[in-house]
């Protein structure tokens, strides 16, 4: 049977996907607001370990598999051989199997060569999950992200251009309300050069046992409300300039729920956020009980 080490997270868009742990835990665990991986230590799997899940997969009654999600959270970091293991395992096992993905740090992306990406590309992980947060250094500085902007740029472009689909993610909130604008604009400019596939939003939150709660503790965290982080996300849309890209803000975090591909829906978008900040009071954002990570 599969078996699974700690708490497992995947993307909303993977629910029903096979959920393989090739890596267990973050090889880079840093992230100020990241409580994911905090009680686990980084490893690879025993690719053989791997490839018995993938045979008592295949042995289960139900739908077959067509995707496939490869946890935890930097499975790309782990040798290509490996990986092109796990990939020639799924292909052999599921024939109606259309993609495997996983998330991508930009640590991860620092070390794969675009040649290494091409190869995995096409034996199969064909998509990367990757958290920008923000495309303002300061931001990025206080997130702990280990990267800046520009290196952020540089390192999803060599994704671009092995033909990997990059699905990208915006932290609402992440700057406070001093950097607000500034975090949006930023953000947008970077996910302008990056040209993802898809890009969604989520809210920033604290979660126990991070810096950002403890900082939260200390009075240091602000807590901007549902209208502020409206005012943001418009100011984040308005400033998108892409071609073919998936956006949403359906993640669990979020007080509001958009969707629309751009550049075709980006206006509707924009009026959309425009009327609730009009008119607040008309809203009905998603009530806190609701919300989660």
């Amino acid at each position: 049977m599969i078996s699974y080490e700690g708490t497992l997270y995947r993307p909303p868009s993977e629910a029903r996907s096979l959920i393989l742990q090739a890596t267990i835990g973050c090889s880079y665990n840093e992230c100020a607001f990241c409580a994911m991986y905090r009680d686990k230590r980084f490893r690879v799997r025993p690719l053989d370990e791997l490839v018995a899940e993938i045979d008592w997969a295949a042995a289960q009654p139900g739908p077959e598999v067509d995707k496939v999600f490869l946890a935890d959270g930097d499975a790309l970091v782990a040798k290509p051989k490996f990986l092109l293991g796990i990939l020639e395992a799924l292909r052999g096992t599921f024939p109606m199997l259309r993609r495997v993905s996983c998330y991508a740090s930009p640590q991860a992306l620092q070390i794969r060569s675009v040649e290494q990406m091409v190869e995995l590309r096409e034996a199969g992980l064909t998509q990367y999950y990757l958290g920008i947060e923000s495309g303002h250094d300061t931001v990025l500085e206080q997130l702990t992200k280990g990267v800046d902007a520009a290196e952020m740029i540089r390192v999803a472009n060599k994704a671009q251009e092995a033909g990997v689909k990059l699905s990208t993610m915006i932290l609402l909130g992440a700057g406070g309300r001093e950097l607000s604008r500034d975090h949006a604009i930023a953000s947008a400019r970077v996910v302008n050069a990056i040209g993802p596939r898809f890009v969604s939003t989520l809210v920033m939150t604290p979660v126990e046992g991070t810096p950002l709660a403890a900082a939260d503790e200390r009075g240091e965290f602000d807590h901007m409300d549902p209208v502020e982080l409206a005012a943001e996300l418009r100011e984040f849309v308005a400033h998108l300039e892409l071609d073919a890209t998936i956006f949403r803000s359906n993640h669990a975090s979020n007080y509001l729920t958009l969707a629309g591909t751009l550049p075709k829906d980006k206006q509707r978008l924009v009026e959309t956020l425009d009327a609730v900040l009009a008119h607040p009071d008309r809203v009905r954002f998603v009530p806190d009980w609701m919300r989660g990570l």
